[in-house]
């Protein structure tokens, strides 16, 4: 029981600090790297408390994700790398008050609510993972597919997007030829 609260507290502090990171760098990169660390730590948080499920399917869902985020800002963005000396937070005194009101209302919520008693008998690993399972893929299941075919086109337009055209020209060899279709 220690050596699992160790651990949800190490990775609950590591989420905090990439998530600090993200902020705190100029470069949309490596903002995506610290945002993808952080979320694999809540990711790892879920496997300390033994919901392996729900822990792989963050660990996944965010790399995937950070990834094709990652590809869109490298194509896409003047800076990716942050070279130039950005300047990635706006509204900086607005922000600071926003984050400390909805930190203190999530503490305040987390040590006043009543969370009712501790469950005497949960069910087992097994069972949990088929309920939610069947919560997933009963009336959700039209929404995930709509995702997902919506990211595909979304990664085919983009692939699609930044390949150059290229033509045969008569000398035999090839060149380049930028279409403005």
């Amino acid at each position: 029981m220690y050596a699992q609260a160790f651990f949800v507290a190490v990775f609950g502090l590591a989420a905090i600090g990439f998530g600090v990171v993200v902020f705190r760098t100029s470069s949309m990169v490596r903002s995506a790297l610290a945002l993808l660390f952080s979320q694999t730590a809540v990711g790892c948080m879920f496997l300390a408390m033994q919901t392996e499920f729900l822990g792989v399917l963050q660990i996944m869902m965010m790399a995937t994700e950070m990834s094709i985020m990652a590809i869109f800002m490298v194509m896409f963005m003047m800076d990716p790398g942050g070279l130039g000396g950005m300047e990635m937070t706006h509204q900086k005194r607005f922000s600071i008050s926003a984050g400390v009101v909805a930190g203190g209302a999530a503490i305040a919520v987390a040590l006043l609510a009543d969370w009712g008693p501790v469950t005497v008998e949960a069910p087992d690993a097994e069972m949990q993972t088929r309920a939610l399972g069947i919560e997933l893929l009963g009336r959700s299941m039209l929404i995930f597919e709509t995702a997902g075919i919506t990211i595909l086109t979304a990664m085919i337009a983009a692939t699609a997007v930044a390949i150059p055209v290229y033509t045969l020209s008569g000398n035999g060899g090839t060149e380049t030829k930028e279409t403005s279709e």
